[in-house]
């Protein structure tokens, strides 16, 4: 790290910055105690989980910012080239931000939900249309939204998915959560960002396991 620019802590604020001088958003802070060149997209973290906390970053009011920082050292690290994880983190937003979200939002919600559901059914070779019981249990909360939903992906099929649809849910969910929550949304969006951070922290010990796990002697095939 260049002493010149780190001399101090920057105070989390909305955006990019082009400087620690000028501040910084969560992710320009994990940067510079990553060691990486100053950027809100470091390397340092997995895209998703990257993303997630710009958008909770910013859709935190100013008095609340500054307890994130403490979430920052957490995210350091935590990557992988796993698709999975991109499900996994679209469908824990999805699925936290159903309840949270208007009435008009939630059909849309609802869609991620089962389009996350979706992707994981493939990668897990799991029947297409079975849900988790967290995502069952959520969309039972609001059948309205969740028939919604069904029809629409029905009508929509899968052909047109052309990408990843984290992003999207991402810059939904968050503002949804934001902007009907009032001052209880600084906190849900803080635990939402923790519960991210502990997904992606369990995933991590997962693989590193199968990774270290030991393969089987012929005798015990």
């Amino acid at each position: 790290m260049r002493s010149n620019e780190t001399d101090f802590l920057p105070v989390l604020g909305r955006g990019k910055h082009r400087s620690p001088r000028r501040g910084a958003c969560f992710m320009e802070m994990a940067s510079v105690l990553a060691g990486e060149r100053w950027s809100d997209h470091p390397a340092c973290t997995h895209p998703l989980l990257a993303h997630l906390a710009r958008l909770v970053n910013d859709f935190t009011s100013d008095r609340s910012r500054q307890r994130l920082a403490q979430l920052i050292p957490s995210v350091i690290g935590l990557k992988s080239s796993d698709p999975r994880w991109d499900h996994e983190i679209a469908l824990l937003v999805a699925t936290r931000a159903l309840p949270y979200a208007s009435a008009l939002r939630r059909p849309t919600v609802a869609v991620g939900i089962l389009s996350c559901e979706r992707l994981l059914a493939q990668s897990e070779g799991r029947p297409l249309g079975s849900l988790r019981p967290s995502s069952q249990e959520a969309l039972d909360q609001d059948p309205a939204a969740a028939g919604w939903a069904m029809q629409f992906a029905r009508q929509m099929g899968s052909e047109h998915i052309t990408r990843h649809p984290g992003p999207a849910i991402l810059e939904y969910a968050v503002p949804a959560i934001a902007h009907s929550r009032g001052a209880d949304a600084d906190l849900i969006l803080h635990d939402l960002l923790v519960s991210a951070i502990e997904l992606c922290q369990e995933l991590t010990k997962a693989e590193t396991a199968v990774e270290q796990a030991p393969e089987a002697s012929p005798l015990a095939r």
